[in-house]
């Protein structure tokens, strides 16, 4: 057995592989495991984790499901040309993107697919395995960064909750990175629960809403009446098409609303625009206009602007949140995980809206992953060798 062998490997299996947010996590994880950047933005390499025993970097191995066919290494140069990630960046790391392309699986339902759910699911599931048995993982997390769908409509499960319960049947932590339905389907609630895997979601909190999650608190600590907050935001790439569609944007707002209702304790007039400007590729701005009152009712504004790139901004996020996942399932642990609210508009089971707050529990929990086996820089194999499916 050779020394890379003998490393445990953990793979992260993306839905919607070769999309912007996907392609920057492969690229830039290799680009941090090669030491060509530092890991800016990554929670889970800042000293409090330091003895957690995460997987490392260079111990992840990706592969993915998705319905475009552009070659992930030809995606990462469009990243480049548009600045998203460095220009030299897809060539310095090409052998990662090609072996991360050769691991990606079609997605579906494709249109004119005539597969059951049942099919799909038992398709998806299957690929999965497959990737851990022939990369010899000790585990793999599914992590969804596909573009925002609707909302679905009757009992039909929508393709996010396909992939999702086919995580399920795989054996595998599941993190849903988007604001589509995924685990929150009724018709998984109990699959979910009895699978004994741990789960994280919903939809990332990248830019505009983790603004909202630090000023929400600073105004009720303050005793200031919020009267109206109201934002905008432009965006193109996939994701302001997608979001073009009113059902696929309504679904997005909603966890933008739910951090306004939850840190005020009451929801503000106003409500978020969002408009598909496709010139700004994967840039994008996002306005909020605050009306407040002050001591003696005395009306006041405050307005924000945020400019930035989702795809930078996501990446980290979904490397911290798949080594998080990775080492939950190691430890035994399983159902919602709540600890992980920080990194989310709309967060599983239960903890505090605030992101100071949201902050000190996952800082809770490095402190217990650090007591579990395998903290303290050790590697726990008990429950996972190379070549086996997740349990």
């Amino acid at each position: 057995m050779s020394a890379s062998d003998s490393v445990p490997r953990v793979g992260v299996w993306l839905i919607g592989a070769r999309g912007s947010v996907a392609t920057t996590v492969v690229a830039g994880c290799a680009a941090m495991t090669a030491g060509l950047h530092p890991p800016t933005g990554l929670i889970t390499e800042t000293p409090p984790f330091a003895e957690s025993g995460l997987p490392a970097l260079s111990s992840l191995v990706f592969g993915g499901h998705d319905t475009l066919d552009c070659p992930l290494p030809k995606r990462a140069e469009a990243l480049a040309a548009g600045g998203v990630v460095p220009h030299g960046l897809p060539a310095a790391v090409s052998a990662e993107l090609a072996a991360a392309e050769r691991e990606i699986r079609p997605g579906g339902p494709l249109p004119g697919d005539t597969r059951t759910e049942e099919d799909l699911i038992t398709a998806f599931a299957a690929d999965i395995r497959s990737f851990v048995r022939r990369c010899r993982l000790t585990r793999a997390v599914v992590v969804n960064v596909a573009s925002t769908e609707p909302a679905p409509i009757g009992d039909a499960l929508p393709p996010s909750s396909l992939y999702a319960a086919a995580a399920l049947r795989a054996g595998c932590a599941y993190v849903n990175f988007t604001p589509s339905t995924g685990l929150h389907h009724p018709a998984l609630a109990g699959p979910a629960a009895s699978s004994g895997l741990p789960h994280a979601g919903r939809d990332g909190k990248t830019g505009q809403t983790l603004l909202r999650s630090v000023l929400g608190p600073m105004f009720t600590q303050r005793a200031l009446t919020v009267r109206a907050w109201s934002g905008t935001n432009l965006l193109g790439g996939g994701d302001g098409a997608s979001l073009a569609d009113p059902a696929a944007a309504a679904a997005k707002n909603a966890g933008k609303e739910r951090v306004l209702a939850d840190t005020l304790a009451a929801t503000p007039e106003g409500e978020v625009h969002i408009d598909d400007v496709p010139a700004l590729g994967d840039w994008k701005t996002a306005w909020d206009h605050i009306a407040f009152d002050g001591f003696l009712g005395t009306r006041m504004i405050l307005q924000t602007t945020w400019q930035g790139c989702d795809s930078s901004l996501a990446a980290p996020l979904v490397l911290d949140l798949a080594r998080l996942a990775a080492r939950a399932h190691e430890t035994g642990l399983s159902g919602p995980l709540g600890e992980l609210g920080f990194y989310f508009k709309d967060p599983v089971g239960e903890g505090p809206a605030g992101l100071g707050e949201q902050y000190a529990e996952l800082m809770r929990f490095a402190e217990r992953l650090r007591a579990e086996p395998g903290g303290d820089g050790t590697r726990s194999h008990a429950d996972g060798r190379a070549g086996e499916e997740p349990r």
